[in-house]
């Protein structure tokens, strides 16, 4: 850190004894009149102490060199590994930042200052954490023994809510792909979006959530909050970790059957990464059509495996009546990928036909043309129409 800075926030600490109790601008008076004094000697220049005023209000109020990076909006994700070492991706690329914390215990208040107001506990005994910042950034927090070089932390953030119209204006998506995908949505397909990290998969399902009926009642459950959707009957609902005295968990699974109970028209699963696999399947299969969820996986196919591994991770039960539940309850496949340039795009979307001789029949309404650098449909005329033809539409497929 700035050796200048440092020792104009220990006077200003000295100055204020107790400077936590102090009102924001009792503080930021303090400061200007401090930088202003030193500047006076050292012969600071105004862009200086501007930046002498925003850095110190950072360290001592805020979240210190973090404070900026979430402010900047052109930075998606902040990556510290270690209090002397951080990253940014910016613009899609990844580089490293030029400034660091003072030291390790300055980085450790500063977590513990951001899981606390999640309401959320990291230490020792428990060294992993997720949270939800105010700003709706997702926190992801590791700390020592489980890492080796000191606290590490991974900011994602949501800077700004994407329309389908925008995503197509982005090439994210081509016009007639989104049509059908609002159709879909609108007669009550159950979707199910699956992609690698970083793809896009909160950012669509928020946009694709859009074409939710307004006269619906919603219900998100996830396990840090995340999602950002605009619908006036929605019911927002977390999962928390259990305490220090290893009670009063509440996992995803437990929030799914809780949301049976609450009438709700759809559930929307913010990521399934385990045994709540099953409670999601049983929800889309017990009347509550149009539910969306996403997981984390390299293609359609490869989620639907994955999904297979999950349920079996709750219960034992026969493969077959797995797969069979699993082609009973989602309708469409949606996948999206990150490409090398940064961007995000669907690559594909599929329709679930059935299990059929014991397998998931799958088959791609829409796939990307990587010569063509779009996606495009495949020619495939959509299998199970009903909701549709009840909904009075006709897909754009035939």
């Amino acid at each position: 850190m700035d050796y200048v800075m440092e020792q104009l926030k220990k006077q200003i600490m000295m100055e204020l004894n107790d400077y936590g109790a102090v009102s924001d601008d009792v503080l930021l008076r303090n400061i200007d009149e401090i930088v202003c004094r030193e500047g006076r000697l050292q012969h600071f220049s105004l862009n200086q102490k501007m930046q002498y005023r925003k850095d110190i209000f950072h360290a001592i109020r805020g979240l210190d060199i973090i404070e900026e990076l979430l402010e900047d909006e052109s930075v998606t994700e902040i990556m510290i590994n270690g209090y002397r070492n951080i990253f940014i991706e910016q613009s899609g690329q990844i580089r490293r930042y030029e400034k660091c914390f003072s030291s390790e215990d300055k980085l450790n208040d500063i977590v513990q200052k951001m899981v606390s107001s999640a309401n959320r506990v990291v230490n020792e005994t428990t060294p992993v954490a997720d949270a939800r910042l105010s700003d709706g950034s997702r926190l992801n927090v590791v700390l020592p023994p489980v890492s080796l070089d000191g606290p590490v932390v991974t900011i994602r953030k949501f800077p700004e809510q994407f329309t389908v119209e925008q995503l197509i204006q982005k090439n994210s998506i081509s016009e007639e792909c989104a049509a059908l995908l609002k159709q879909l949505v609108e007669a009550r397909y159950n979707i199910f979006i699956s992609g690698g990290t970083g793809a896009g998969k909160t950012t669509f399902l928020n946009a694709l959530s859009r074409y939710i009926p307004e006269t619906e009642r919603i219900i998100t459950i996830e396990d840090s909050a995340e999602l950002q959707l605009d619908i006036p009957n929605m019911v927002r609902m977390e999962a928390r970790n259990r305490n220090m005295e290893g009670k009063n968990e509440i996992r995803i699974r437990d929030l799914i059957r809780t949301a049976l109970r609450m009438r709700p028209d759809r559930i929307i699963v913010g990521e399934v990464r385990s045994e709540e696999a099953l409670d999601m399947l049983q929800a889309m299969n017990t009347g509550h059509d149009g539910s969306i969820s996403t997981g984390h996986a390299n293609s359609s196919a490869d989620m639907l495996t994955r999904l297979e591994m999950m349920v079996l991770m709750a219960a034992d039960i026969p493969l077959a009546a797995i797969k069979s539940q699993i082609a009973s309850a989602i309708d469409i496949l949606v996948h999206l990928e990150r490409f090398r340039d940064g961007s995000r795009k669907v690559v594909s979307v599929e329709e679930v036909i059935g299990c059929i001789n014991g397998e998931i029949c799958i088959q791609p309404l829409f796939e990307y043309d990587r010569e063509k650098e779009c996606i495009c449909r495949t020619g495939n005329r959509m299998v199970n129409e009903e909701k549709l033809q009840k909904a009075g539409k006709r897909t754009v497929c035939m």
